[in-house]
């Protein structure tokens, strides 16, 4: 599901609130227009009945010619209700009742009738001239609304996108670090309202980062505080196996050596890995990692397919051999038939064949001392690092089970950061790692 912008609800809402409400008040004034037009038209059909009435009954005014227009018609009838005079316009079927005195709507017209002297006047107004000047009114009102609420909703979307500067620039801090970047959040501008929510977000990171510096520092420091006696262990056993007769006491000896080797690998995977999730190793000069994988590829005598040309990335190359290493020999150690190849754009993949990974397990092969499938020996910490180094670097890492283009084995790709000049590197050192 798509998340939703706070920004566009909110101008939604504004623009649509206030369309509504500018609706409601255009439907309020037309009732209340049409009420005081009825009220108008009432007084104006009583006045005149009033000053018409004795004048019609003396007879001193003529009535008006009959294709006269007049929003007033009017008869005068007898006691029987006759009509013995009758306004310019008025027809019978407009006079065919006898209304009661006062007002009354029969039809499509408003009647007013007052008797006096056994004769009443009953006058009458179309209720078509109030219905078209209430629409008149109305359209005078709707054509101004047509025009400014557009405005309006723009200004409405200006307003809050103004607003939302500060927001957008928070959002792009914190999306554009990268994940281990725990520095505190420094966006400037911000409301009152936001405040809170950056400092309660740079608490929470000066918290992680000092957990996170914590555990670094103990699996550094112990794996460092290990090396010595290990190593030291690990002398006198091998000189014990050199006096020891062959026996029991040689053959203990010889388990004891294997395990303290396995101990030494896994105390140097675990420095590589207090060192992989440390600050980015991302280097200002470029290396050659076409040298770097060879070098290491032949230790491991792994086919290697790099371009003739030299191939420079932005990146450090004792990290870029902890990464280059991990990956070959994690193919080496689960799998047989292992192929390394670096391309012209910075890809760098390992192939091996083996059983094929259920999707289930697959993205799980980064965590430590993670083995799938394998009882194979290893230390479980190979793809860790690799991910440690990768996830640091803001490197893209993708793992393939089966390998692409095959019915098996597994593929593990990273992307490498190419750099931007053609710089001659004349040498590379590469370290034990």
């Amino acid at each position: 599901m798509k998340p939703r912008s706070l920004r566009r609800d909110l101008s939604l809402g504004i623009g649509l609130g206030l369309t509504l409400l500018w609706l409601l008040a255009m439907t309020g004034t037309t009732l209340v227009v049409r009420e005081e037009l009825d009220e108008v038209y009432d007084s104006l059909m009583e006045e005149t009945a009033h000053r018409l009435l004795p004048m019609a009954l003396q007879q001193t005014r003529q009535p008006p010619p009959a294709k006269s227009e007049v929003l007033l018609t009017w008869v005068l009838r007898d006691i029987h209700g006759t009509i013995i005079l009758r306004s310019g316009g008025a027809s019978d079927a407009m006079f065919d009742m006898t209304p009661e005195d006062g007002f009354s709507t029969i039809g499509d017209f408003r009647h007013f009738t007052r008797s006096l002297n056994r004769y009443s006047l009953d006058v009458a107004s179309p209720l078509q001239e109030r219905r078209e000047a209430a629409r008149g009114i109305l359209l005078a009102l709707l054509v101004p609304a047509l025009i400014l609420l557009p405005l309006c909703l723009i200004g409405v979307a200006w307003f809050t996108r103004r607003n939302f500067r500060s927001v957008d620039t928070l959002s792009a801090e914190v999306s554009d670090r990268a994940p281990s970047d725990l520095q505190p959040l420094i966006t400037k501008g911000l409301q009152t309202e936001l405040l809170p929510i950056r400092d309660a977000v740079n608490r929470l990171m000066q918290t992680l980062d000092t957990a996170i510096t914590a555990e670094r520092a103990f699996s550094a420091n112990a794996a460092h505080e290990l090396r010595t006696p290990i190593a030291a262990i690990l002398a006198h056993v091998q000189r014990l196996l050199a006096e020891a007769p062959d026996g029991p006491v040689h053959d203990r000896a010889s388990i004891v050596e294997v395990e303290l080797k396995r101990t030494t690998r896994l105390v140097e995977k675990l420095i590589q890995l207090a060192r992989a999730e440390s600050i980015s190793s991302l280097g200002a000069e470029a290396v050659d990692a076409t040298r770097i994988l060879r070098m290491i590829a032949n230790d491991y005598r792994a086919p290697l397919q790099v371009p003739d040309d030299a191939v420079m990335v932005h990146m450090d190359a004792d990290t870029l051999a902890i990464l280059a290493r991990n990956l070959i020999e994690n193919a080496v150690v689960h799998g047989r038939n292992v192929e390394v190849n670096l391309s012209r754009d910075g890809w760098l993949r390992v192939v091996n064949e083996g059983p094929v990974i259920s999707p289930q397990i697959l993205p799980n092969l980064t965590e430590r001392f993670e083995r799938a499938y394998s009882r194979k020996e290893g230390s479980g910490l190979g793809l860790a690092i690799v991910s440690a180094i990768t996830r640091s670097n803001s490197l893209l890492l993708n793992l393939y089970s089966p390998a692409n283009g095959r019915a098996d084995g597994f593929e593990a790709g990273v992307r490498l950061p190419l750099s931007k000049t053609n710089v001659d590197v004349t040498s590379c050192k590469v370290p034990d790692s």
